[in-house]
Formats: C-alpha cells, structure tokens, sequence
C-alpha cells in the first residue's frame, strides 16, 4: 500500500469515528466550470443583500489561495436529520436549527482530525471551513463524490438525502482523490414545484433572494408586502425543497447529542412563539443558530406570517 493510500485511508477511517456521516476527497485547483456560474448568479442579482458572496471571487474558486501549498481537499458530511419535530401548530424553523450551532460542533471535530493527521501522518498544514468561509463546499463535495447538485441546488446523496452539514479541511498533503458521481434527479422537478416563493427559478438555479430562509435569516430591512402569505408558517429558514425531495426518504436521523432540541422548542405552539420574551429566547435558544436573528428578527417574522 503507497503512503497516499495509507494516509487517505487513515483520514477516512477517523472521520467515520468521529461521527461524519462520509468523507471524500479532491485535488485542490480552481473550479473552472464554477466560474461562470458564480459570475452569471452574481450579475444577476441572485444574492440580493448578502454582500459578502461578492467578496474573495478568486479564493471562492480557488482553495489554493486560502491554504498555502493546498493540495488537497477532504469534504465532510455530517447528519443533522432529527428524530423528532416541531409541534404541528407551530411556526416552522429549519431542522438544522433544532440543536446547537452546528459550526462550533463541527469545528471541534475537524480540529480533531487536523490534529489525528498531524500526529499520525506529520508535518501537514491545513485549515478547517465551515460555512463561513470563501469555500464553496457544495461543489467541493460534488467534486469529491459524495453527492450530486440537485435542481434545488443542493448536495444530494443516494440512501441518505440532504438532511447533513457540509465542511471542508484544505491541507497541504497528497492523497488519493475520489470521482464524480452520477446525478440521479431525473424527471423530477418536486422541489421547483413545492417551492412557495417560486425561488428555485430554472432546474439547478436559485434566486438566494426569493428564497424564504434569506428573507427570515438574512434581510435585515422589512420583509416585502408582495411575499406576504407565502412563507408557509417559516420564521426561521425553510426546508420545503428538502421535505419533498424523493431522496429524502432515506434520511435517517443523527445520532449527535449537541443537535438534540431543547424541548420546549418542539412543544410551542403559535400563541406560544406570539407571547415569547427575551428570557425564554435566551433558554431556548441560548447555543443555537437562531439567535442569529435576535428575538427582534424573530418577532418580525412573526408579525409577517400572522
């Protein structure tokens, strides 16, 4: 067995024990069939407010950039499925929501595996994303073969569905890279059908500015009258194009104590998330990445969808 492969396998093996769900790897470079996309979804507007997504065009594309002497890039999934949900008279937050923030789990484990490379393999340098980042982890995985891009843009897994995290170590190792799959979407088209702001605008193009979980996450100014009535009971996030998604069916839930919701949270009814108060936000969301919003933020979108 060469050095690659015993390396590669040792990465895999620990990820798995760390609890990821698979674990793929890639030659790091630039994505040149992403180019364009990125630059066309940009032009047209498709990020409204979020500025950021115009920042660091280059490292977006090129993880070389973000990692000296990046060679290759280990993309991570990680199940965030629950085993149980929200009261049925209840305005609706996202599944990955349920729990604590997933970035400060997450992070905690790839800094584990950093380090089990380092003591194990030697001296490799390397960076942990998460989300936050200039990485464009959807096509990182895609590339590593752990998925295919829906048409609702996101990675999407035979036997498992959507329902996982997304993260990426970039280092500066040479290791045995996986390949391509297949896209298995078909005919389907249920997401573009089921989505209630019409935000998946073509098969594989999303309006990030149509889309309920920017309208209740990221804008910061009113929510526009000519959406009222078409959130669905969403206050935080949305997982409309997921809950329909055929491969879905196979979404088992996770076995991560840290995601496990506080239960009020599935106990609230709408009259409860009416009368919240700045106390029982704080209780029940106090690790969570619905504090994000504030109760402020929460209590607008709220006032929308009644």
């Amino acid at each position: 067995m060469s050095s690659k492969t015993f390396n590669t396998n040792l990465i895999k093996t620990e990820a798995q024990r760390l609890g990821f769900l698979s674990c793929g790897i890639s030659k790091a470079g630039f994505l040149e069939e992403e180019a364009p996309r990125l630059e066309n979804w940009l032009k047209n507007q498709r990020h409204g407010q979020m500025a950021y997504m115009e920042d660091y065009f280059d490292k977006r594309l090129d993880p070389t950039l973000l990692v000296d002497d990046g060679k290759s890039v280990i993309s991570l999934l990680l199940n965030y499925y629950p085993s149980e949900f929200q009261n049925s008279d209840s305005y609706k937050i996202s599944k990955y929501a349920f729990g604590n923030d997933y970035h400060s789990v997450i992070k905690k484990k790839l800094k584990k595996l950093l380090n089990t490379i380092k003591r194990e393999i030697g001296d490799v340098s390397g960076r942990a994303f998460v989300d936050f980042a200039p990485v464009m982890e959807k096509a990182w995985a895609a590339k590593s073969g752990l998925g295919w891009l829906g048409k609702n843009n996101n990675l999407l897994t035979k036997q498992v569905g959507s329902f996982y995290f997304i993260a990426e170590l970039i280092v500066d190792l040479e290791l045995d890279y996986d390949h391509l799959t297949t896209d298995h979407c078909g005919t389907c088209t249920a997401c573009i059908d089921a989505c209630p702001t019409e935000a998946i605008v073509a098969p594989y193009v999303v309006d990030g500015s149509k889309c309920i979980s920017y309208f209740t996450i990221e804008l910061k100014d009113n929510l526009p009258e000519a959406m009222k009535g078409k959130f669905d009971d969403w206050m935080f996030g949305c997982d409309v194009c997921q809950d329909v998604c055929p491969w879905n069916r196979f979404s088992k839930s996770h076995n991560e104590p840290l995601f496990q919701p506080n239960k009020e949270l599935l106990s609230f009814t709408k009259k409860d998330w009416e009368e919240i108060t700045e106390e029982t936000f704080a209780k029940v969301f106090k690790n969570s990445p619905v504090k994000r919003t504030k109760l402020e933020g929460l209590k607008r979108n709220i006032r929308f969808l009644k």
